[in-house]
């Protein structure tokens, strides 16, 4: 396995299914030309086997911290360590980068991506409630 940083629209379109739709040229463009913006893609036999994405978030009185945005691991090759290494890989990222920490959403069913995360050292942080707004502008910004 081998995990390095997508620099090419190419790199991120080639990954598309791992995505939960299909990628856009345009917005994969836009990611990458985004200051903070990081996608590492796991390859296995020169495949594209998993991503982890993150966005820094910065604030005037708390630094920057990394959100771990999305994490995914193509099913043949799950439970092989990939959701880990990339997770642990993003991490490192963060650190270089200067950020006091990172951070991930996750449903509280989500059994697989808890113990992922909790592998690399996540702990809880409490319950809290994601609030969201939907926009009639989809098709022009993204999914959502």
């Amino acid at each position: 396995m081998d995990i390095r940083p997508a620099v090419t629209t190419g790199e991120l379109l080639a990954a598309g299914h791992l995505y939960d739709a299909p990628p856009r040229e345009e917005w994969a463009a836009r990611f990458l030309a985004a200051d903070g913006h990081l996608m590492l893609i796991a390859y296995v036999d020169g495949a594209p086997a998993g991503f982890v994405s993150g966005i820094e978030m910065l604030h005037p009185d708390k630094g920057t911290e990394m959100c771990l945005y999305e994490l995914s691991v193509d099913e043949a090759h799950r439970r092989r360590g990939i959701g880990r290494a990339l997770t642990e890989a993003l991490a490192a990222e963060a650190r270089k980068r200067g950020c006091y920490d990172m951070w991930v959403g996750v449903e509280r069913d989500n059994a697989p991506a808890l113990a992922t995360y909790r592998s690399t050292g996540a702990a809880d942080d409490g319950v809290f409630a994601m609030l969201t707004w939907e926009s009639d502008e989809r098709d022009a910004h993204g999914p959502g």
